[in-house]
């Protein structure tokens, strides 16, 4: 877009404000959490309202750019940003306002689950969002919302009552399971390529001020029976209980004992959201399995847990995740695990397995867009790394174990772990093609692509 005169009228019509290559803004705005994405837009819409938004999708379409929609930022794949294209950037839209007679909340599309979750703890609720506070609400519930409270009261997604969302053609329109409903199943699970979504409703639920935490470190020499004894662990845990598994580095902090610090660790984490003296009492079998190297159950606010593992991921390093779902947790899957992860390459490296089942498993498979309901655990390769030079041999190893542990799991992949090289339709399994129908309904013209980068072989696979 070079032409000054059609970008000035442009800003005219807008309330918000534009930026452009050069300007003093413009690197930190098209800036997001993976370092790794490095792409250049050639404008920058920082909406203040829906009709901004409703200019920008208007003036993106008439113009034949590629638009891409920026809330949180945190998306792994990056496509929050493209090249040579409009990005509609919510972050000013950040409003939170809860009520707590009927223990619901309207999110602006620009909040983060810290903004969430201070609101609506101020009341003695929260619903499910994610296990870092800095993600978008829009982009974990779009994609579907796993979280420390999904095994409770069911995905982001599941506790979505309503939207407002711009879509293609530019008109701001109400989706919920009565207006729209075929575009308000869409976008729970498959949002982003459905729209810009400018108000969220979802339902709260009473929730702490405190829940009952643990992180227990194990040596990794123990991984093999500590995974077997997680297994047993899980098998029977009632909906209150999130409990994680996680290959991690022993951070180099107190409390961790100085002798095990940098090493490799299996870590278990646990969110417990019902009665703490329940919680307590469910855990001792938790507390007193092996020997661990730090061993941490106690209440903490259910706003510090959401924070707890900010530190971790920092902002502008290099992040490439692979994700897919799992029936059991396997002794093969345990074997992969413990015979293939050393050395756990990054600093920021994490191997996750993420409980499923309970709520989440309430709804079927085709209720939404979002189609893993019957998974007990999530398998993930979170690899995080600072070094440019360390990219290819970090991702080769990631990708390595996907593929040691694909015999093993459904096939699927969690929409908000895609990365840049995988296929959409694995993201969807039995629910793609109502999917790709409806998208030919509501975007023809593909205003909404899956992949802002050229580089990856999905910018515009299919009409998705």
């Amino acid at each position: 877009m070079k032409d000054g005169f059609v970008i000035k009228k442009f800003s005219n019509a807008l309330r918000g404000r534009v930026i452009l290559p050069g300007e003093p803004d413009y690197e930190g705005a098209r800036a997001v959490w993976n370092g790794m994405i490095d792409r250049r837009p050639a404008l920058i819409v920082c909406c203040s309202g829906a009709a901004d938004v409703r200019t920008s999708v208007n003036f993106a379409r008439e113009h034949g750019l590629p638009l891409t929609v920026k809330a949180g930022g945190h998306n792994v794949a990056g496509n929050a940003i493209c090249d040579d294209g409009l990005v509609i950037d919510l972050s000013a839209m950040n409003s939170v306002h809860v009520n707590p007679t009927s223990q619901t909340a309207h999110v602006g599309p620009g909040a983060t689950w810290a903004d969430f979750d201070r609101e609506a703890q101020s009341f003695g609720l929260a619903t499910t969002g994610g296990v870092d506070s800095r993600t978008g609400v829009g982009g974990l519930t779009l994609g579907g919302g796993i979280g420390y409270l999904a095994r409770r009261f069911g995905l982001s997604i599941d506790n979505l009552l309503s939207v407002d969302v711009v879509t293609a053609d530019g008109e701001l329109r109400q989706a919920d399971e009565k207006t729209n409903k075929d575009l308000f199943w869409a976008l729970r699970g498959g949002g982003r390529f459905f729209g810009v979504v400018t108000s969220f409703v979802f339902q709260l639920h009473e929730v702490g001020p405190d829940v009952l935490t643990a992180q227990i470190f194990h040596p990794f020499s123990e991984a093999r029976n500590v995974l077997r004894f997680y297994r047993e662990f899980t098998a029977e845990a009632p909906n209150e209980l999130a409990c994680y598994a996680m290959v991690v580095h022993v951070p180099p902090v107190d409390p961790f004992p100085e002798a095990f610090r940098g090493q490799i660790a299996l870590a278990i984490v646990v969110c417990y959201s019902g009665s703490i003296p329940e919680g307590e009492e469910l855990l001792i079998p938790l507390q007193t399995f092996g020997v661990p190297i730090l061993s941490a159950v106690q209440p903490m606010p259910y706003t510090s847990l959401q924070q707890s593992f900010d530190a971790g991921t920092p902002d502008g390093q290099r992040y490439h995740y692979k994700s897919q779902y799992l029936n059991q947790f396997s002794d093969e899957i345990i074997d992969v695990i413990v015979n293939e992860v050393e050395p756990l390459p990054g600093d920021y490296t994490i191997i996750g397995i993420e409980p499923m089942g309970g709520a989440i498993s309430d709804v079927s498979v085709t209720s939404t867009a979002y189609p893993h309901r019957n998974a007990a655990y999530n398998f993930s390769v979170w690899a995080g790394w600072s070094n440019p030079e360390d990219d290819d041999e970090i991702i080769s190893w990631a990708r390595r174990i996907h593929r040691e542990v694909n015999p093993y799991s459904t096939g699927g992949t969690y929409p908000n772990y895609l990365d840049r090289d995988d296929p959409l339709a694995k993201a969807y399994g039995a629910n793609y093609e109502r999917l790709l129908q409806l998208k030919k309904a509501w975007d023809p013209d593909n205003v909404f692509r899956p992949y802002p980068d050229k580089a990856s072989g999905n910018y515009l696979v299919g009409r998705l």
